[in-house]
């Protein structure tokens, strides 16, 4: 039976109609009815929940104001932006977007040099330590002079040349 059938809201009506009526699924009437008094929900003879004027009433409040809310919101945010807009604001961007790489290929550039200037000062550095291990050694090179006596091999080292208490005998067999 339709809402023209029943009269104005005398009738009780169908979920689906009053959600058909308000513009909503009908799991949104379906949430609100089943959170109403059980006195005010109904069934018809085969099972169906009918909504009463009654419950109506309740259920358009509530739907209403949600559907406000969302109203309300949907205004709150910025108008669209007109074509002329979205061309400003892409040729503003692409701008940004040239500087940005711009910066970002001097920074690159400045890095570079100051990583070359690094390789160099650490080349220099090696060189330098490579220098000073080697006259560091340099006392520590052993002259050897061999001298047999009494059929023994006497390996006697300069004086100067060995650290203090260094000694080097090779005795044959």
């Amino acid at each position: 039976m339709l809402n023209s059938e029943r009269g104005l809201g005398t009738m009780p009506k169908t979920i689906r109609e009053l959600a058909d009526e308000l513009k909503v699924s009908k799991q949104t009437i379906q949430y609100h009815y089943q959170r109403l008094p059980a006195k005010n929900r109904q069934k018809n003879s085969h099972g169906a929940n009918l909504i009463s004027p009654t419950a109506e009433r309740i259920i358009r409040g509530k739907v209403t104001k949600v559907l406000l809310a969302k109203k309300q919101q949907t205004s709150d945010k910025e108008p669209p932006k007109t074509s002329k807009e979205n061309n400003d604001l892409i040729t503003n961007l692409r701008r940004e977007v040239e500087d940005l790489k711009s910066q970002r290929d001097k920074q690159l550039a400045t890095k570079d040099q100051q990583i070359s200037s690094k390789d160099r000062q650490i080349d220099h550095l090696t060189k330098l330590i490579d220098q000073q291990q080697r006259l560091q050694l340099t006392p520590y090179l052993v002259v050897i002079q061999p001298t047999i006596t009494n059929s023994r091999c006497h390996l006697f080292a300069q004086k100067n040349l060995l650290p203090y208490n260094s000694q080097f005998y090779m005795p044959t067999s």
